[in-house]
């Protein structure tokens, strides 16, 4: 094998110099891959071209066998090109360099042929490396920012996560990095962007942009089709609203401000505005906390009832009683699956939770009349600042009939509930019965001697008539159960078995 100082003697190449405009084509949007370039240039100079990565993985064209030790002085930076004839073949290397500082080369451009290269083939050789080396500078970039973006999606995934237990210190340590003073606040709201699956990415990229940075924009891992927006601005509900407005198939539903803590229960209200938005003409809705049940019922009385509900836990130590809770909250809200994902959880490990607290309070979460009053503790547990803990705690004793015998509470649920009498179907028999059914529409067809498809298409027309979704559990359907439980058309639930050591405390909480 010798070495080649210079190329051989001049022969033209059969295209004159139209190789240099094709080759600068290659570098146009859309026409960017080496493998095309290695393609061009094996037949531009008629030989075998050869691109492998530093570590000898073949990018593309065909495996030149080639002397290790040259191989090794091209890709370590030693030397940036060689030319050799081993034999009757005619080879030349140049190296691809990384985008860094770094002497190691990204990769090696290796070309035989059976004849010498003369001016014009070595040129073409040289140029077509310079572009391979621009392409694998733009790839290895690109893979870089796609990290780079992912990196940031999971970060903003794991700060959601960490407010949904309600562990904010965490979630503004994690957050200060990147978005610095993003969460220095004492409240915000959370919106979900809803649209096509296959379009959430674009979506996701758009309310970032409508946000200019003041939200924490994240990727629902439980709905393929949502899109979270946290954000403390006031300004924010506005932009998001400018984005839906008039895109088909785009919809927003936003809570009310919420502090940190209770994250979870702001996302709550934005799945219950969302499913309102879903009627709505301009495809937007805002949770309606002023008719909100827990907000009709006297505020001692409640934060009493419900630390009393919730007693089974406090002797737990503090970070296993706030996870408890805070995943109870959320598989009471959503599936086990969907909280599951939202918390980055197994599905296994939140019914695991959920049984424990169960067990706790001696409920049975299979009766939706049990969840309904299990998730108005847990909220109102969760609303209740620390300040108030101790007064609440010593109330005197206070009973779930207590709680809704209100006259603002009767009214309200007088008030929704009268909305179904003015559909020609018994709209609101049935969804009685399918909720004392604990849900289950063929158990509720056997109670009122229907088809199970009525019960279902009953349940699903109360929809839009009460402005709430119901077949899926979580707040809306939670309210529609308590004003059963308010007006008496459901029995209330023995939701805790006797207090341990208080023989005379009362079973209905």
């Amino acid at each position: 094998m010798a070495g080649r100082a210079d190329p051989g003697p001049h022969h033209p190449t059969p295209d004159g110099d139209r190789w240099a405009a094709q080759l600068l084509d290659h570098l146009r949007p859309g026409a960017r891959d080496p493998r095309r370039v290695v393609t061009w240039l094996a037949q531009a100079v008629q030989a075998s071209v050869c691109l492998r990565a530093a570590d000898g993985t073949l990018l593309a064209g065909t495996r030149i066998p080639l002397d290790a030790g040259l191989v090794a002085d091209v890709t370590t930076g030693r030397i940036s090109a060689a030319a050799v004839q081993d034999g009757d073949r005619h080879l030349r290397w140049v190296a691809a360099r990384a985008p860094d500082p770094r002497p190691a080369a990204a990769g090696l451009l290796a070309v035989a042929r059976a004849t010498p290269f003369d001016r014009r083939a070595a040129e073409t050789v040289t140029h077509a490396a310079g572009v391979v080396e621009l392409l694998l500078r733009e790839r290895e970039l690109t893979t870089a920012g796609r990290r780079l973006r992912r990196a940031a999606a999971d970060l903003r995934l794991a700060i959601l996560q960490l407010l949904m237990v309600e562990d904010t210190v965490s979630a503004r340590r994690v957050a200060a990095g990147l978005w610095p003073g993003l969460l220095d606040t004492d409240g915000a709201c959370v919106y979900i962007v809803e649209g096509h699956p296959a379009e959430r990415d674009g979506l996701a990229d758009d309310c970032v942009d409508v946000t200019h940075g003041q939200a924490l924009v994240v990727r629902c891992p439980a709905m393929d089709g949502h899109v979270i927006v946290l954000s403390p601005s006031p300004a924010t509900g506005e932009a998001l609203r400018t984005l839906v407005d008039g895109r088909p198939g785009t919809f927003l539903g936003g809570s009310v401000r919420q502090s940190l803590a209770q994250t979870a229960t702001a996302y709550g209200q934005a799945v219950s505005a969302l499913a309102v938005a879903h009627f709505r003409p301009d495809q937007a809705a805002v949770y309606a906390e002023r008719t909100h049940p827990a907000r009709l019922m006297d505020p001692a009385a409640l934060r009493a009832w419900s630390s009393a509900v919730l007693r089974p836990l406090d002797d737990l130590p503090h970070h296993t009683r706030a996870e408890l809770l805070a995943t109870t909250r959320l598989g009471l809200e959503f599936t086990a699956v969907s909280a599951a994902k939202v918390l980055g959880v197994s599905r296994n490990t939140v019914r695991a939770r959920m049984d424990r607290v169960e067990t706790l309070l001696g409920a049975d979460f299979s009766d939706l009349t049990v969840r309904a009053v299990a998730h108005l503790a847990l909220n109102t547990e969760a609303a209740r600042t620390e300040d108030l803990a101790g007064t609440a705690r010593q109330s005197a004793p206070v009973r779930l009939g207590d709680l809704l015998a209100g006259p603002a509470l009767r009214a309200w649920a007088q008030d929704l509930l009268d909305r179904l009498v003015r559909d020609g179907r018994d709209l609101r028999g049935t969804l009685r019965a399918w909720i004392a059914a604990g849900g289950n529409a063929e158990r509720a067809a056997q109670d009122l001697g229907v088809h199970a498809q009525t019960v279902r298409e009953h349940v699903r027309g109360a929809e839009p008539v009460l402005e709430r979704q119901l077949l899926a559990s979580g707040t809306d359907l939670y309210e529609v159960v308590l004003a059963h439980l308010v007006l008496g058309d459901l029995t209330a639930p023995v939701l805790l078995r006797a207090n341990q050591g208080q023989p005379d405390s009362p079973v209905h909480r």
